[in-house]
């Protein structure tokens, strides 16, 4: 059975950090794309940043350039995502996700985790 489990959410305040991992399991994130994605509440899913299997380059949306690094473990088939300087907007779910396309639309990715929650207020 494959599962992609997320940890590491939780509430910070703003301008904190908080350290979010995704673990694979019945998976072999090696050689897949693999991202994360969010979700606000009332608002539609979006992508955060990915790390491609393609051309192996990392990519970040605008908001997360500069605060959020993601990185991938493939010995631990972990990957994990950094956030740094906390705002409340980045208050959502957040998603990992693998596949063989990859890209910023949740189409590229087969496997989901069931998301974990970071909350930024003070």
């Amino acid at each position: 059975q494959v599962q992609l489990v997320e940890s590491g959410g939780g509430l910070v305040q703003p301008g904190g950090s908080l350290a979010l991992s995704c673990t694979a399991s019945g998976l072999t994130l090696d050689g897949l794309s693999v991202a994360w994605f969010r979700q606000a509440p009332g608002k539609e899913r979006e992508g955060v940043s990915f790390i491609s299997r393609h051309d192996g380059n990392t990519y970040y949306k605008d908001f997360a350039e500069g605060r959020f690094t993601a990185s991938r473990d493939n010995a631990k088939n972990t990957v994990y995502l950094q956030m740094h300087k906390l705002k409340p907007e980045d208050t959502a779910v957040y998603y990992c996700a693998a596949g063989q396309l990859g890209g910023w639309g949740q189409y590229g990715y087969d496997y989901w985790g069931q998301g974990t929650q970071v909350t930024v207020s003070s």
